[in-house]
């Protein structure tokens, strides 16, 4: 048997099933515990709990000297300027967005990342 997101080789107990699909463990636990950029819940916790100084990995501290930069960007811009993966922008600006120093906005009708406190677009 093959997990179906990353093709390795699992053995039937050790094959877990989400959404339809047959995924080994790793992969499961990466579906199960990816960050949601619209958590409410995540929102608060970060916001009443943070102290002033926020502390920001060097990735998250590159994602926002990106958008001062140059404003609101597209992810596979944001991707391709800081040499990251689709899975490593997501684990990034979900924690940039529970603190608000990060959202999403439409900018002629696509969705662009900047920081929270940049005017919004469309």
């Amino acid at each position: 048997m093959k997990c179906e997101h990353c093709a390795a080789d699992i053995a039937a107990p050790d094959a877990h099933e989400h959404a339809g699909r047959t995924l080994c463990e790793d992969c499961c636990l990466d579906v199960l515990t990816a960050p949601r950029a619209c958590d409410p819940w995540a929102v608060y916790s970060a916001t009443r709990t943070a102290s002033r100084e926020k502390s920001l990995t060097p990735l998250q501290e590159r994602m926002l000297n990106l958008f001062r930069a140059e404003g609101p960007l597209s992810q596979e811009r944001i991707c391709s300027g800081l040499g990251i993966s689709e899975a490593e922008f997501r684990d990034t600006i979900a924690p940039l967005r529970h603190m608000e120093l990060a959202r999403a906005c439409k900018v002629g009708g696509a969705v662009r990342y900047t920081r929270f406190e940049d005017p919004a677009g469309d």
